[in-house]
């Protein structure tokens, strides 16, 4: 039995170019559909937020129309309240790597807001990096990713092949014209290799001991591809 950190936004909102805060959090499938992978391969899950607040969902992951149906939505909204961790994050500037056995980060717009500028959760990343241990990040989470850096200020993810929500994808959201900045674009900045699939498509690129998912419907085929690293 492996223990599988969970690194969640802490916040509910994602500001927006015009200064508005646009409501979000975590993107519910994002969290449920590993979270079921990995505790029926019998593995336990901690959930650490900033601060330890409680992470709030994005209600709009929670709509019939982005999980097939209402039945669909039903099921999602079912499983979040069957996740005990949920309700008991610890405090991620508590956090100590040696715990646990993989790292995930869930995405949602929340990150962008957060953890793109935590600076524990950019000295989690880059030490999990450097572990060797399998670190999952998935769609909005790899904005954490520009967080972490070397002692010399470079980026502990230049040259990795990885991938994240997509510029195409922002734009078909309706989100790219009201964005700060945009993932895709702050991923190449920051010298990733930024590997990119078909929009809404599920994909998932793997580098070594990083395993990052494109969009929502990539983050099931992540959380497989992290046990087969667990095994």
């Amino acid at each position: 039995m492996a223990k599988i950190l969970f690194v969640m936004t802490g916040v509910d909102y994602w500001t927006l170019a015009d200064g508005t805060r646009h409501p979000t959090g975590f993107w519910a499938e994002e969290a449920v559909a590993p979270y079921e992978t990995f505790t029926a391969a019998g593995h336990r899950i901690t959930v650490a937020t900033p601060g330890g607040v409680q992470p709030t969902v994005d209600r709009a992951s929670l709509a019939a129309e982005v999980n097939g149906g209402q039945a669909g939505a039903d099921k999602v909204a079912a499983a979040l309240t069957s996740m005990p961790e949920l309700q008991q994050p610890v405090k991620l500037e508590d956090v100590d790597l040696a715990e646990y056995d993989a790292v995930f980060y869930p995405g949602g717009h929340g990150p962008m807001e957060d953890l793109a500028v935590n600076a524990d959760s950019g000295r989690l990343l880059t030490l999990a990096l450097r572990s060797g241990k399998p670190l999952g990040v998935v769609c909005h989470a790899p904005a954490a990713l520009l967080a972490a850096r070397d002692e010399d200020g470079s980026s502990p993810f230049a040259g990795y092949r990885l991938t994240g929500f997509t510029n195409t994808e922002e734009t078909q959201a309706g989100l790219a014209d009201k964005a700060k900045w945009l993932l895709q674009d702050r991923l190449v900045e920051l010298g990733a290799d930024f590997q990119e699939g078909a929009p809404w498509a599920p994909y998932v690129v793997v580098d070594r001991n990083l395993v990052t998912g494109q969009n929502p419907a990539s983050s099931g085929p992540l959380a497989v591809e992290l046990l087969k690293k667990l095994a």
